[in-house]
């Protein structure tokens, strides 16, 4: 996890919050979040990034639309993000 960056992981969290999400749904997400639009340019790169590394696996919903979920290593990766965050922040 280490070697990606933040909108990487800022993507694994939200795969892993939704059920299945497909493109536009992760985009919305990110926008809500981000109060600034994300281009298809940025976003499905750094989604086929995800998939290359083993973390994200991607679906096929229909012809045209796409879903996303989390591997069992992209689960461990983001479970030992969190446990090492908790070494330093503490709400």
């Amino acid at each position: 996890m280490y070697d990606l960056t933040g909108f990487q992981r800022d993507l694994l969290y939200v795969i892993a919050g939704e059920e299945e999400p497909h493109g536009l749904a992760i985009k919305e997400e990110l926008e809500n979040y981000y109060e600034k639009e994300i281009h298809h340019g940025r976003l499905y790169p750094n989604l086929d990034t995800l998939v290359d590394k083993g973390l994200v696996e991607k679906g096929h919903r229909d012809r045209r639309t796409n879903f996303y979920t989390l591997t069992r290593r992209g689960r461990r990766e983001l479970e030992a993000r969190r446990d090492w965050e908790g070494q330093y922040v503490d709400l």
